[in-house]
């Protein structure tokens, strides 16, 4: 049974929080609240998130502070942020979202099936990203055992397509984010899923390194 994501939403106001859960709760994931950018950076130490829909005007420590906080940390430095704003002066301040490290910058009032379209593109990579690491740890497991019967060897090889297939989605819904975004024309935002691009390609590399025959991995077995 696949866990559901868990997407974070960040709003001082509670009838802002409550239209956003409304708008999301189509995706049947899990959704948290939080009321403030400190409230927002205690979930993050416990729980691994999809996405964050994080809006900019808050009293205290406002939406750019509070992405800067999760952009430093490891842990969380690459989950996916989407500003939402009720103000908008232009450019400058569209630019300053991205640097922040923003995937995407709306604008208030938004269209709620745009950004519903947009956050379930960044929960199926999550998702497909969490089935890949799974499966890669299990196949870990059955290679580090030993060199595999007949039995397990097909197996193996069965997993490893099912991986590869798994990757191929991944990658294929990657590379339909980075055209939106291209033509958006935002460097900050090209810039991330640039490097989307490239955690996809160290895990197709690893993914490649594990088939039977390639080099530094003999008879289904990784070297050590």
């Amino acid at each position: 049974m696949v866990q559901k994501a868990k997407i974070l939403l960040v709003d001082d106001r509670p009838e802002n929080l409550l239209a956003l859960e409304a708008i999301l709760s189509a995706l049947d994931q899990t959704l948290v609240r939080a009321s403030s950018g400190e409230e927002a950076l205690k979930a993050l130490l416990t729980d691994d998130f999809a996405v964050i829909l994080l809006d900019v005007q808050m009293p205290g420590m406002d939406g750019f502070e509070t992405a800067a906080h999760i952009k430093r940390r490891e842990r969380t430095r690459d989950i996916p942020i989407i500003f939402l704003t009720a103000i908008n002066h232009g450019p400058h301040h569209t630019f300053r979202g991205y640097a922040a490290g923003a995937v995407d910058y709306i604008s208030k009032p938004f269209d709620p099936w745009v950004l519903r379209a947009k956050v379930s593109v960044f929960v199926e990579l999550y998702m497909k990203n969490c089935q890949l690491r799974e499966q890669a740890s299990l196949l870990r497991l059955q290679l580090e055992g030993g060199r595999p019967s007949a039995d397990e060897a097909k197996e193996s090889a069965g997993l490893l397509a099912e991986l590869s297939a798994r990757l191929a989605a991944v990658e294929e819904q990657a590379e339909a984010l980075s055209k939106q975004l291209d033509e958006s024309a935002d460097a900050a935002a090209v810039a991330t899923a640039a490097h989307l691009e490239r955690k996809l390609t160290g895990l197709r590399r690893a993914l490649d390194a594990l088939e039977p025959g390639t080099a530094g991995n003999t008879g289904g077995v990784p070297a050590s």
